[in-house]
């Protein structure tokens, strides 16, 4: 055997360690010409390419591929850096940055291995090891000579930490994470980056489209802005109607991009309209949809009738793995798909690495938790300390998040607010009811006309949803709810309801939906009348920007209703809204009524969202406790699957309702068996796509029937478990159920219910 029959890997292709290598070192090649300014020692990344699987060529691996049984075996990362001569090395290098390559080799798949414990099998595999190495063609690999293992003391009990310093640190950071996003694309075939040298042009093409209809046609203030301050990081706000969606994308230019947004209905609706209407060729190598539910909505676009996705000669699946990967020039997504890294889990620095040359939009940051609020300012720390560059785009901004940034030491320009400043738009006009928000008032408001109903939790909007109907059966048409306690398939038809009535230019449509915060920001829809229970003044905006969206109010009366709840609060507030926060919106909109111009909602903003103000808050201190448990943890503590669980503050569990089991278990039982099926080894590059394509189908079929709840709600009485495979369960949960009201505890949980908890829920 020689050095090129060594196997690196069978899947997808059987390909020796040679072929692996050498892709490698391809895509090194197309990330230093795309980014020869980033910040890596491009040097020690190449030999951690050439390095990193020199270990494979052990006896036990080469057998274990070829599917025999193995015992024992030493993870081949460890054996790779047997190959490092190190003293040649500090010929050349510094101690750090040999501990770097060391280190980013032996740890490129996370394994828990120390040498110490296990000295007798490192020194026979030394032997065998020995031999292998007089076979292999390693003399052409800069500094690999012999097989020993001196580099062991760079590693055990020794990773890279903040401990050797901030720049040590985050030169390993950028090595070993470039090492592995190389490792990933070539194990995948596939380049590790895309070259965004497209978005600026296709920027210039709309806008000469635009011109062709209105020759006075041009970019708007915060645009320009946005263009002349590329270099920069950015907090801009800017009302609604502004054009925040290009303005970021003019802001990233022709760079690697993320674009985010907190909730996945508006960032489908994003990736659409840049797709359709911006970046319009090569959808398959440009732009990437990147959420939890991607690869389900990449199946619906591409079967559908109408809008149909466009790939190319790419397949579904590997366009998703592209943007699973992070190989995409511009990419729309959930914060949660790349800041967990802040909780520096045992393989987070793939993320960090590309964060470093990439310029990332925040959009909508004034609907963040206080926990994310607090990940955000951590993660941007990290980024820009990288090279990395933010804009943070909004409609309102609390300005205690600009002090917090400031005071971790990132620094941005924040220009004027870009709004209407004469006055000459008025959107709103509040009046605000000293009162529990209730039926008959919506009722008397509703004459054939679009009515908006926003409560703080599931349970109001229920209730206001029965009490209309029980007192006006001739509006049971007309009446609709929607909250996040509804299975995904009845919220997905829910969503494309309150759109298509939604709709600037639906003028005859008519209704109305009663709602909870899943309409509060990001849904595209103008209603003529809201009515909404107090939550406070930066979720109030939001809402209001959801009636009048585009239009001026130019009539007497008023648009906007605001239930206080009087001399009680409104329900969610002490579960999800802050009670001091509560209060001071409160009082801040004691003076008000009538209408409201862009500037005063932000001078509101400006004056309750204070860090003076929110100091004592529990909000406040959430923020800041949450900031001090990131930067007490230790690198490497936890494992992705918990720093996924933590980011998402996932406090909830994921049930099918058991009436929905009952009448949909065979598809079920269908969706099972897809879903367990194996892949054969003799596929085809077509019938291993069209195998993927199904199960991923199946799958999404399957979450169609879910629902998200508390953990609280649950317990041994009311679930059952439904067995995908010995690796997964589904919990059936026993609860009222329909598509009218969505899921409603039953009396096992009445003792739960009037504890308020069923409050907790939005």
């Amino acid at each position: 055997m020689n050095g090129t029959e060594y196997i690196a890997k069978t899947y997808p292709k059987q390909e020796t360690i040679q072929q692996h290598t050498d892709r490698l070192i391809e895509n090194y090649n197309i990330l230093k010409r795309i980014y020869p300014d980033l910040k890596v020692d491009w040097d020690i990344l190449e030999l951690a390419c050439l390095y990193h699987d020199l270990g494979k060529i052990n006896i036990k691996f080469q057998q274990k591929l070829k599917k025999k049984k193995v015992k024992g075996e030493i993870p081949h990362g460890f054996l790779s850096i047997g190959f490092l001569d190190i003293k040649e090395l500090r010929k050349k290098y510094s101690r750090e940055q040999i501990k770097i390559l060391v280190n980013a080799i032996a740890y490129h798949h996370e394994r828990n291995f120390k040498f110490s414990e296990y000295d007798e099998i490192v020194k026979k595999e030394i032997e065998n090891m020995k031999k292998e190495a007089e076979k292999f063609h390693y003399s052409k690999i800069p500094h690999c000579r012999v097989f020993r293992l001196p580099s062991a003391r760079y590693i055990d009990g020794s990773r890279v930490t903040e401990e050797d310093g901030q720049d040590v640190f985050y030169d390993y950071i950028l090595v070993k994470g470039l090492l592995n996003r190389i490792d990933y694309a070539a194990s995948a075939h596939e380049k590790v980056e895309r070259e965004n040298d497209f978005l600026e042009n296709s920027l210039s093409n709309m806008m000469n489209n635009w011109k062709e209809k209105d020759e006075k046609a041009s970019w708007n203030d915060l645009q320009k802005y946005m263009i002349f301050n590329r270099d920069e990081n950015i907090i801009a706000v800017a009302q609604t109607g502004m054009g925040k969606t290009e303005a970021g994308l003019l802001w990233i230019g022709n760079n690697k991009g993320f674009f985010t947004l907190p909730l996945k209905t508006a960032i489908n609706a994003i990736y659409d309209r840049v797709r359709n209407h911006i970046v319009k060729d090569k959808v398959g190598e440009r732009v990437g949809l990147l959420h939890s539910d991607a690869f389900s909505e990449y199946i619906k676009r591409e079967d559908a009738e109408e809008d149909k996705l466009e790939l190319e000669e790419v397949g579904l699946s590997q366009y998703h793995e592209r943007t699973k990967q992070l190989t995409m020039p511009l990419t729309i997504c959930t914060i949660d798909q790349l800041f967990d890294f802040i909780y520096r889990y045992k393989g987070f620095e793939p993320k960090l690495a590309t964060l470093a040359y990439s310029k990332i939009i925040i959009d909508e940051i004034q609907m963040y938790s206080s926990d994310l609020i607090a990940y955000l300012v951590s993660g941007l720390l990290h980024i820009t300390k990288l090279g990395g560059k933010f804009a943070i785009l909004t409609a309102t901004f609390p300005p205690f998040i600009g002090d917090l940034l400031e005071k971790e030491g990132v620094k941005f320009k924040n220009p004027e607010p870009f709004i209407d400043k004469d006055g000459s738009k008025i959107r709103h006009s509040i009046k605000v009811k000293d009162e529990m928000i209730n039926a008959d008032f919506i009722i008397e408001n509703y004459n054939k006309n679009k009515v908006l109903v926003i409560c703080n939790t599931v349970k109001k909007a229920q209730e206001l949803y029965e009490e209309i109907k029980k007192r006006r059966r001739d509006l049971k048409q007309d009446v609709n709810l929607f909250h996040s306690s509804f299975i995904k398939r009845d919220r997905k038809d829910k969503e494309k309801a309150i759109l298509d009535l939604g709709k600037k230019d639906n003028v005859e449509g008519h209704g109305i939906w009663i709602c909870t915060q899943v309409a509060e920001a990001s849904l595209d829809i103008d209603f003529d009348v809201l009515i909404t229970e107090l939550s406070d003044l930066n979720g109030l905006f939001q809402r209001m920007g959801r009636c009048y969206r585009n239009r001026s109010f130019n009539k007497e009366g008023y648009n906007c209703y605001v239930f206080n709840g009087g001399e009680k609060e409104c329900t969610g507030v002490g579960y999800v809204i802050d009670k001091d926060i509560f209060k001071f919106s409160k009082e801040a909109l004691k003076n008000i009524d009538g209408k409201i111009s862009e500037e005063e909602k932000i001078d509101l903003i400006n004056n309750v969202y204070t860090t003076e103000k929110l100091g004592k808050t529990e909000y406040y201190k959430k923020i800041i406790n949450t900031l001090k448990y990131i930067e007490s943890l230790y690198t490497n503590e936890m494992d992705k699957s918990q720093a996924k669980k933590m980011f998402r503050n996932i406090n909830s569990i994921t049930v099918i309702p058991e009436e929905v089991f009952k009448e949909n278990r065979d598809e079920i039982e269908k969706c099972k068996e897809i879903i367990n099926q194996k892949r054969n080894e003799d596929m085809t590059e077509k019938e291993l796509e069209e195998f993927k394509v199904r199960k991923a189908k199946a799958r999404s079929k399957l979450t169609d029937y879910t629902v998200s709840i508390p953990f609280y709600l649950v317990n041994n009485k009311n679930t059952q478990y439904f067995e995908i495979n010995k690796y997964e369960n589904i919990t059936i949960f026993k609860c009222n159920y329909d598509k009218e009201q969505g899921l409603t505890p039953i009396k096992d949980l009445v003792e739960e219910k009037e504890k308020g908890n069923w409050n907790n829920i939005v």
